[in-house]
């Protein structure tokens, strides 16, 4: 009767247990669109309308992380957001793709995408190596930047064997160089002699999140958001090559197995089915409309969860050097691929 009693008591325990989880679980997600929905409102505002709602909110969050601190409590609500509702809203922006006017396109973007890749790894390294810095963060900074940003570091990080706290500064670094990269482009998006979809193009090609080219693509309108995300998903997809590379490459060293991957980017091919949908299905403007306005709010919920893994502090001592190194790389990426798009186009 007693073992009985202690059991029943044991499983009661564990039932508010998982009920508190679910409900701090909740409550990160709300934490992200409460930021996401001041981010809105203040994106309506003169001036701060030039850089809108996602900008706005991922600000916001570097701001309540210095300031205050990462709301631990909630850290699995919070990581949720930038994880998954990014890749779901993605798949939304899919329906605002016209297919038609890419098709002829693509394999171009490729090229340029995995010359991005191979400028922003060799260049990170070899000025890691001239700095003295440490090479291993540089690595992982200079896949982050020829990739895409921290999802890249996360996903490359077991079969580097990295530690966490390479991993977390890395996702951090990235994250504030990416968003002052993403706050440059929207300032000099008027003055710049690209079209609409060359601007589009040269933002996915060699910004460093998916959240950073969606920003800076945004204020340029719908059809230029979706030539961004298309140029960025292809640097997305050849994450799956690279990781393959990167994993016979520790097999060799003999600090690897040689089975570990990337997983597959299943929101990729979301995209590109709802793009199909978008292209090809008679849906009604006014529900695309609301498909879009779902997703805009869903990308600036994660980019909160972005913006909080920038913590300053940890830029100083180890992190200096490889941060020059990778901001160096970042620079020549978008100057490389700036002119590569002036003078050859799309």
């Amino acid at each position: 009767m007693w073992f009985q009693a202690k059991e029943s008591l044991g499983f009661q325990n564990a039932l508010v247990i998982d009920e508190e989880r679910r409900n701090r679980f909740i409550i990160g997600i709300l934490f992200t669109m409460a930021f996401a929905s001041t981010g809105t409102w203040l994106g309506d505002f003169p001036g701060i309308n030039r850089i809108g709602a996602m900008l706005s909110a991922i600000l916001l969050a570097v701001i309540y992380r210095n300031l205050i601190g990462y709301p631990e409590i909630i850290r699995e609500g919070i990581q949720f957001s930038a994880r998954y509702l990014m890749r779901f809203a993605i798949v939304l922006y899919g329906f605002k793709l016209n297919i038609d006017m890419v098709l002829n396109k693509g394999g171009m973007l490729l090229v340029y995408d995995a010359m991005i890749i191979v400028i922003a790894i060799t260049t990170t390294m070899l000025l890691a190596k001239l700095f003295k810095a440490d090479l291993n963060l540089s690595l992982l900074l200079g896949i982050g930047t020829g990739v895409c940003g921290a999802a890249a570091i996360a996903a490359v990080s077991p079969i580097l064997k990295a530690n966490d706290e390479d991993t977390a500064i890395g996702a951090g670094i990235i994250a504030l160089i990416g968003t002052i990269f993403a706050l440059t482009y929207t300032f000099l998006m008027p003055v710049l002699p690209l079209s609409a979809d060359e601007y589009g193009v040269w933002s996915g090609v060699s910004l460093h999140e998916i959240a950073h080219v969606a920003a800076a693509s945004m204020p340029a309108g719908q059809d230029v958001l979706a030539m961004g995300l298309l140029a960025k998903l292809g640097r997305v997809f050849l994450l799956i090559p690279l990781s393959l590379i990167l994993s016979l490459w520790m097999k060799h060293k003999g600090e690897g197995e040689g089975n570990q991957s990337a997983p597959f980017p299943w929101f990729l091919v979301g995209f590109m089915l709802t793009s199909l949908a978008g292209t090809y299905l008679p849906i009604p403007d006014v529900v695309l409309n609301e498909i879009s306005k779902a997703s805009s709010f869903l990308l600036a919920a994660a980019m909160v969860g972005l913006g909080l893994n920038v913590h300053l502090s940890s830029l100083r001592n180890r992190a200096l050097r490889p941060l020059g190194a990778m901001i160096i790389a970042s620079v020549l990426v978008s100057v490389i691929s700036f002119f590569t798009l002036l003078w050859f186009g799309l």
